[in-house]
């Protein structure tokens, strides 16, 4: 697993598993309410089922993943028909960030797919009369307030703004009423209040720092140290919805060309992935999977255009498919001609990915497979294109994505093996008995999820532990809690130990550990290129 998120949620489910704490989560230890409980509620199940694995780990967004396709598929089948149903899951199944979110320990899969379930059950609500009505409103209640559990106010803000400007852009009156109906509100609150209320008991602090710190802040101020330029999700879109975005440019002029002739499913679409792309473009916070229900609104649209190209092979969409592909063929020889130029500097891919000049070197052995893929996707591509030929540019785009994961397996396991925990947990040595273990100031995350247990974080601020709320709360609680120490405080602490102390550093801090082990005859040990450790006897 991936540092820091994807580790970090993993060992916070895990750590809900063995406590039993279901409405206040922990890491390390300490309550931890950076984000709601539900999602780790979801992964702490799925560990106790199949055990502490990062396949358990990773079960529920898999889960959420195909329930996604499952909702695109149902919708799309009675608004379009079962071709573009087919169509519209396979383009989402095969989009980089669909793929990415679906397989990692991510909030933002669950998210989507409970987001998505709003906006479904809004829109299908005004296509509806009487009973009918009432029963979708309410469903999209219930979807926003279980997306409100995943991941706070943004859970009701997305479907609330997605369904108001529709139904403005419809020109539809009186919509908003309807919208919040007391039942749909009651419904909504009664999800959404018993957490919160429960856990503001437990912690007064919780409403301020949930509402203000952790959501207003975060969209408002770049103090998350998430901040990226305006543009960041055009890049994002055109990125991670490769192959598939290389249709938007052409594509979108021909949507603004007949959007008078639009199906209202369609204008919908377009609505929910224009205003998630700029709503998020605003906030001070940007990362790839926030738009990530931006990729449900794509992948409907460019199902049509594929549904109609199909449908006339000398149409206009038809067209726009070959265009696209042509301009695939491009880009993957482009994309070899990189490769091959890296080949030989390596070393120049460590910075940029975060792994060592020497690991970087392991790409060696898959470079030849990742060019001969892309000579090949061309060649493909470029047969699609000239021959015109619709189902062979389709099967092109959607066989890309996958193969791509799986033939360059190789050089992705270098890199997420260098970033996870897993691989120093399986270099710290068995540890005696009643060993304690200790970070100076580090704290890999994930490493307490593969040993199975906390550790003691000896630290200025506790920033070690990427929690905005953690960090937030040193600040104004004195003593801290026990397993946190002072870093001011270290020699002292380690002269009150009464059992052997196994303690881990950083490469860069091996004149500090040579400094502790003076005199007491302890080896430091080289676990990675980023950790060194020594084990400590009792004072």
């Amino acid at each position: 697993m991936e540092q820091p998120d994807e580790d970090r949620n993993a060992d916070v489910a895990r750590e809900m598993k063995v406590t039993g704490a279901w409405l206040v989560p922990t890491y390390n230890g300490i309550a931890y309410l950076d984000k709601p409980a539900f999602y780790f509620k979801a992964v702490a199940i799925s560990l106790a089922l199949f055990g502490d694995s990062e396949t358990a780990a990773r079960l529920p967004s898999a889960v959420f993943g195909i329930g996604l396709l499952a909702l695109v598929y149902i919708f799309c089948r009675r608004e379009f028909g079962v071709r573009c149903a087919a169509l519209a899951a396979i383009v989402l199944a095969t989009t980089i960030l669909f793929l990415v979110n679906a397989r990692t320990v991510i909030f933002d899969i669950a998210l989507c797919f409970f987001v998505s379930s709003a906006i479904f059950a809004g829109y299908r609500a005004e296509e509806s009369e009487g009973n009918a009505r009432r029963i979708s409103y309410l469903i999209g209640a219930v979807a926003a307030g279980f997306a409100t559990l995943v991941k706070g106010p943004v859970g009701f803000l997305i479907p609330g703004l997605v369904l108001l400007v529709f139904h403005r852009v419809l020109g539809r009156r009186g919509v908003w009423r309807r919208f919040f109906a007391p039942l749909n509100l009651l419904v909504f609150f009664g999800v959404v209040l018993p957490w919160f209320i429960g856990l503001s008991i437990a912690h007064p602090d919780f409403p301020h720092y949930g509402l203000v710190a952790e959501s207003f802040h975060r969209f408002t101020t770049t103090q998350f140290h998430r901040s990226k330029p305006f543009y960041f999700y055009g890049i994002i879109v055109v990125g991670m919805f490769l192959p598939w975005s290389l249709l938007l440019p052409e594509a979108a002029v021909a949507t603004w060309k007949s959007r008078r002739g639009l199906a209202r499913a369609d204008v919908l679409c377009v609505v929910w992935a224009v205003v998630v792309v700029i709503f998020f473009s605003f906030s001070n916070s940007k990362m790839p999977g926030y738009i990530l229900s931006a990729t449900v609104a794509f992948g409907i649209l460019v199902a049509r255009l594929f549904e109609k190209a199909l449908a006339d092979s000398g149409g206009k969409a038809a067209r726009i498919a070959r265009h696209a592909a042509v301009g695939f063929a491009v880009l993957c020889l482009l994309a070899m001609a990189a490769i091959i130029f890296m080949s030989s500097r390596t070393q120049l891919l460590a910075r940029p990915l975060g792994i060592s000049v020497a690991e970087a070197g392991q790409f060696h052995p898959h470079i030849m497979a990742a060019a001969v893929f892309l000579l090949l996707f061309a060649l493909f591509a470029l047969l699609a294109g000239c021959k015109g030929n619709v189902k062979l540019c389709f099967a092109c785009f959607s066989l890309f994505p996958l193969l791509l994961v799986n033939v360059n397996y190789g050089m992705l396991d270098v890199v997420f093996s260098a970033k996870s925990a897993r691989t120093l947990a399986h270099q710290i040595p068995a540890l005696p008995p009643k060993t304690e273990l200790a970070c100076l100031e580090c704290f890999p995350s994930g490493l307490t999820f593969y040993l199975g247990r906390t550790a003691t974080l000896i630290t200025k601020d506790g920033h070690e532990l990427t929690s905005n709320y953690i960090a937030s709360r040193l600040k104004t609680e004195h003593p801290w809690p026990a397993n946190l120490v002072p870093v001011a405080e270290l020699n002292q602490w380690l002269a009150a130990r009464k059992h052997p102390v196994f303690l881990l550093a950083r490469r860069e801090d091996l004149g500090r550990l040579e400094t502790i082990t003076v005199g007491n005859g302890a080896t430091i040990q080289h676990l990675t290129p980023f950790y060194i450790g020594v084990l400590l006897p009792s004072a």
